[in-house]
Protein backbone atom coordinates (compact mmCIF):
# COMPACT_ATOMS: atom_id res chain seq x y z
CA UNK A 1 0.00 0.00 0.00
CA UNK A 2 1.32 3.29 -0.73
CA UNK A 3 -0.31 6.55 0.87
CA UNK A 4 0.27 10.11 0.77
CA UNK A 5 -1.11 12.57 2.58
CA UNK A 6 0.20 16.26 4.20
CA UNK A 7 -1.40 19.49 5.94
CA UNK A 8 -4.27 21.57 5.93
CA UNK A 9 -2.20 24.51 3.91
CA UNK A 10 -0.17 21.56 2.01
CA UNK A 11 3.21 23.21 2.84
CA UNK A 12 4.06 19.46 4.18
CA UNK A 13 3.07 16.41 1.89
CA UNK A 14 3.99 12.78 3.28
CA UNK A 15 4.16 9.31 1.83
CA UNK A 16 3.71 6.00 3.41
CA UNK A 17 4.57 2.90 2.44
CA UNK A 18 3.18 -0.86 3.26
CA UNK A 19 0.19 -1.85 5.77
CA UNK A 20 -0.58 0.25 9.09
CA UNK A 21 0.10 -1.99 12.07
CA UNK A 22 -3.10 -3.39 13.97
CA UNK A 23 -4.92 -3.80 10.69
CA UNK A 24 -6.15 0.14 10.65
CA UNK A 25 -6.59 3.49 13.08
CA UNK A 26 -6.97 3.42 16.42
CA UNK A 27 -9.59 6.69 17.56
CA UNK A 28 -7.67 7.80 21.24
CA UNK A 29 -9.68 9.75 23.37
CA UNK A 30 -6.64 10.52 25.88
CA UNK A 31 -6.41 14.34 26.82
CA UNK A 32 -2.97 14.61 25.11
CA UNK A 33 -4.58 14.09 21.80
CA UNK A 34 -7.55 16.21 22.59
CA UNK A 35 -5.70 18.95 24.00
CA UNK A 36 -3.21 19.40 20.81
CA UNK A 37 -5.71 18.36 18.18
CA UNK A 38 -8.84 21.01 19.77
CA UNK A 39 -11.34 17.70 19.31
CA UNK A 40 -12.60 14.64 21.38
CA UNK A 41 -10.82 12.34 19.55
CA UNK A 42 -8.18 11.46 17.61
CA UNK A 43 -7.36 8.85 14.66
CA UNK A 44 -3.84 7.38 14.71
CA UNK A 45 -2.37 4.90 11.74
CA UNK A 46 1.31 3.28 13.02
CA UNK A 47 3.48 1.99 11.11
CA UNK A 48 7.34 1.49 11.34
CA UNK A 49 9.55 4.88 11.07
CA UNK A 50 10.73 3.94 7.88
CA UNK A 51 7.48 3.73 5.96
CA UNK A 52 6.92 7.83 6.63
CA UNK A 53 8.91 9.53 3.81
CA UNK A 54 8.55 13.63 3.97
CA UNK A 55 8.40 14.41 0.52
CA UNK A 56 7.70 18.40 1.36
CA UNK A 57 8.36 20.93 3.33
CA UNK A 58 9.34 20.38 7.20
CA UNK A 59 7.18 19.70 10.26
CA UNK A 60 8.23 21.65 13.85
CA UNK A 61 8.70 18.82 16.74
CA UNK A 62 6.76 19.61 20.10
CA UNK A 63 7.36 17.69 22.96
CA UNK A 64 4.01 16.53 24.38
CA UNK A 65 5.35 14.51 26.95
CA UNK A 66 8.81 13.80 28.56
CA UNK A 67 8.55 10.99 25.67
CA UNK A 68 6.33 11.75 23.18
CA UNK A 69 6.84 13.98 20.39
CA UNK A 70 4.61 15.30 18.29
CA UNK A 71 5.12 17.17 14.56
CA UNK A 72 3.38 19.74 13.28
CA UNK A 73 3.00 21.99 10.22
CA UNK A 74 4.40 25.33 11.53
CA UNK A 75 2.38 27.85 8.86
CA UNK A 76 -1.11 26.07 9.61
CA UNK A 77 -0.96 24.10 12.67
CA UNK A 78 -2.28 20.50 11.42
CA UNK A 79 -1.28 17.72 13.71
CA UNK A 80 0.85 15.12 11.47
CA UNK A 81 2.46 12.86 13.37
CA UNK A 82 3.61 11.24 16.84
CA UNK A 83 6.63 9.61 18.49
CA UNK A 84 6.98 7.93 21.65
CA UNK A 85 10.83 6.33 21.72
CA UNK A 86 10.13 5.15 24.99
CA UNK A 87 6.71 3.41 24.77
CA UNK A 88 6.69 2.69 20.83
CA UNK A 89 10.21 2.50 20.01
CA UNK A 90 10.73 2.79 15.92
CA UNK A 91 7.09 3.59 15.19
CA UNK A 92 5.38 6.63 14.02
CA UNK A 93 1.68 7.11 14.40
CA UNK A 94 0.50 9.49 11.29
CA UNK A 95 -2.87 11.66 12.17
CA UNK A 96 -5.31 9.22 9.78
CA UNK A 97 -7.29 12.46 9.13
CA UNK A 98 -4.65 13.88 6.89
CA UNK A 99 -4.40 11.40 4.35
CA UNK A 100 -5.68 12.37 1.11
CA UNK A 101 -7.71 9.19 0.94
CA UNK A 102 -8.84 9.26 4.86
CA UNK A 103 -11.02 5.98 4.03
CA UNK A 104 -7.24 3.96 2.97
CA UNK A 105 -7.48 3.21 6.42
CA UNK A 106 -10.33 1.92 8.48
CA UNK A 107 -10.59 2.72 11.73
CA UNK A 108 -10.70 -0.70 14.18
CA UNK A 109 -10.63 0.20 17.66
CA UNK A 110 -11.03 3.35 20.67
CA UNK A 111 -7.98 3.58 22.87
CA UNK A 112 -7.48 4.89 25.96
CA UNK A 113 -11.31 5.39 26.80
CA UNK A 114 -10.40 5.76 30.28
CA UNK A 115 -9.91 9.38 29.34
CA UNK A 116 -12.59 9.86 26.92
CA UNK A 117 -15.24 12.82 26.92
CA UNK A 118 -18.24 11.28 28.71
CA UNK A 119 -20.84 12.73 25.99
CA UNK A 120 -18.45 10.75 22.95
CA UNK A 121 -20.01 7.46 24.56
CA UNK A 122 -23.52 7.82 22.82
CA UNK A 123 -22.24 10.86 20.35
CA UNK A 124 -23.55 8.37 17.58
CA UNK A 125 -26.68 8.63 18.78
CA UNK A 126 -26.87 12.38 18.12
CA UNK A 127 -28.80 13.71 15.00
CA UNK A 128 -27.36 13.82 11.76
CA UNK A 129 -26.95 16.76 8.84
CA UNK A 130 -25.57 16.28 5.46
CA UNK A 131 -24.41 19.99 5.93
CA UNK A 132 -25.55 22.19 8.68
CA UNK A 133 -29.01 21.96 10.18
CA UNK A 134 -31.73 24.53 9.02
CA UNK A 135 -32.75 27.89 10.41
Amino acid sequence: MSLTGGCHCGEIRYELQGEPLHGGQALCHCSDCRRAAGAPLVGWAMFPEDALTVLQGQAREYASSDHGRRWFCPTCGSGLFYRNQQNLPGLVDIQAATLDDPMAIPAVAHIQVAERVDWMREAHQLPVFDRFPGP
